[in-house]
Formats: C-alpha cells, sequence, structure tokens
C-alpha cells in the first residue's frame, strides 16, 4: 500500500471479530474496533497499540442508525476514512421454531443484517471516493440450515445474498464484497452454546471435531487469515464470493 488504509471491524471486543482487528492492524491498517461500548473494545485496542499497531475503540450499537453514523464520523476523524469494512457483529438467541419469540427473532436480524446493512451504506461513500473498497461479511455454515437457528439462519443466509449484490452495485467503482461462513470455531459464543447443551468445554469439542475432515475445531485466527487476503490489495478481481471456512467442503 502506498498509504495507510483505515478498516472498521464490527463486534471486535473478542473472538472472530478481535483476531481479525489484530490481524488487519498487523498488515499495516489503522482499525477502528467497533463494539457495543468502548469498555468491550479496551483488550483489543490495547493488544494491538502493545504490538505497535494503530488501533480506535468504538461503542456502537450497529443496528441503530443514529450510533452507526456517529461510530463511523469518528473512526473518520480520527484515523481517516475507512475503506475497509468487516461485518462481524452478531448475537445469538437459538430456540425452536415454536420456542422462538418475535424479540428473539427481531434482535438476532438487526444485529446481523440492519447492522451489517447500516454499516456498509455507511462507508461505501468513502470508498467511491476512494475507488478503492473491501467490504468483508461474516456468514456461517448455519446459512445453510441448523436446527433450533431459524432466526441465525436466515439472517446469515441473507448476509450471502446481500454481500453478492453488494459486489454488483459497488464493483464499477473499485470496491469488492466477499462473505466468510464458518464452521465450528472455538470461541466465547460456542462456548454458551456447549453450556446451554449441557456439554463440558472440551467434550463439545472433541464432539464437533468429529465431524470436520481436518479433525479439529477452528480457532479464531483460521477466519482472520481469510479476512486479510479478502481485505489485501491483492484481491481485487475477487468478488461476491462466498468462502466456507469449516475445514471440509460445504455446498
Amino acid at each position: 500500500m502506498s498509504e495507510r488504509r483505515t478498516a472498521i471491524v464490527t463486534g471486535a471486543g473478542r473472538g472472530i471479530g478481535a483476531a481479525v482487528a489484530a490481524r488487519l492492524a498487523s498488515d499495516g491498517l489503522a482499525v477502528g474496533v467497533l463494539d457495543l461500548t468502548e469498555e468491550s473494545s479496551a483488550d483489543t485496542v490495547a493488544a494491538i497499540t502493545d504490538a505497535g499497531g494503530t488501533a480506535l475503540a468504538i461503542g456502537a450499537d450497529v443496528s441503530d442508525e443514529e450510533s452507526v453514523t456517529a461510530a463511523i464520523a469518528k473512526v473518520t476523524s480520527e484515523l481517516g476514512a475507512p475503506t475497509v469494512l468487516v461485518n462481524n457483529a452478531g448475537i445469538l438467541r437459538d430456540n425452536l421454531l415454536f420456542k422462538m419469540s418475535v424479540g428473539d427473532w427481531d434482535a438476532v436480524m438487526g444485529v446481523h443484517l440492519r447492522g451489517a446493512f447500516l454499516m456498509a451504506r455507511g462507508v461505501q461513500e468513502h470508498m467511491v471516493a476512494a475507488k478503492w473498497g473491501r467490504i468483508v461479511n461474516l456468514s456461517s455454515t448455519s446459512a445453510l440450515g441448523n436446527r433450533g437457528q431459524s432466526n441465525y439462519s436466515a439472517a446469515k443466509a441473507g448476509m450471502q445474498g446481500f454481500t453478492k449484490t453488494l459486489a454488483i452495485e459497488l464493483g464499477k467503482f473499485g470496491v469488492t464484497a466477499n462473505a466468510i461462513a464458518p464452521g465450528f470455531i472455538q470461541t466465547d459464543m460456542t462456548k454458551a452454546t456447549a453450556e446451554r447443551v449441557g456439554m463440558g468445554w472440551e467434550e463439545f469439542v472433541k464432539a464437533n471435531a468429529e465431524a470436520i475432515p481436518v479433525k479439529r475445531g477452528g480457532v479464531p485466527e483460521d477466519i482472520a487469515h481469510a479476512a486479510s487476503f479478502f481485505a489485501s490489495e491483492g484481491a481485487g478481481f475477487v468478488s461476491g464470493q462466498v468462502l466456507y471456512v469449516a475445514g471440509g467442503p460445504r455446498d
């Protein structure tokens, strides 16, 4: 890069988002580390700055339009116009369909789909002005369907359609859009799932790994590697793609 670019990573206080933010910082980008509160982003920012990188903690609710507008303005003012966006923020509200509340459905759709829409709409003007941009959306293997996740599965499938449409609309401006669909990744979120189903963590990881061709669970850094590629200069001819990072083939 001839000049340092600025990225925003949502849901970057921990897990996959934190790993992606750290990787982009190590790639030389200044990173807006966005999570629900500035305090929840503090550890990620500290890790990046301790390693010599540049990062800024941003507190924002991605499902709220005014909050998103303010967050993007703060990043632009303090780090520079963002031309890389990683939409990673997500929540789980799992339940079988007949037990799922409207609130649980709306909450998941709000964070995943509305959040990705608001963030992408907010940063695209900076990308178009720069004639260069990278949007990376986090989908999931659950987009293919998963019991007890009708809300999450629908949201993650929607992320794939959203990504492909962004690729079509923004490509002529030098902006690419791609999606990463993780499989089983060892994070606090999957630990919560293990607790919910009444399994010990090590037992849960082992059970999931047995079903994965490479015979291990994924780690956040596996997703960060993929995000680093999609955000790179060299990925300019790759757009509208969904990459399943799941330790084996997925349709």
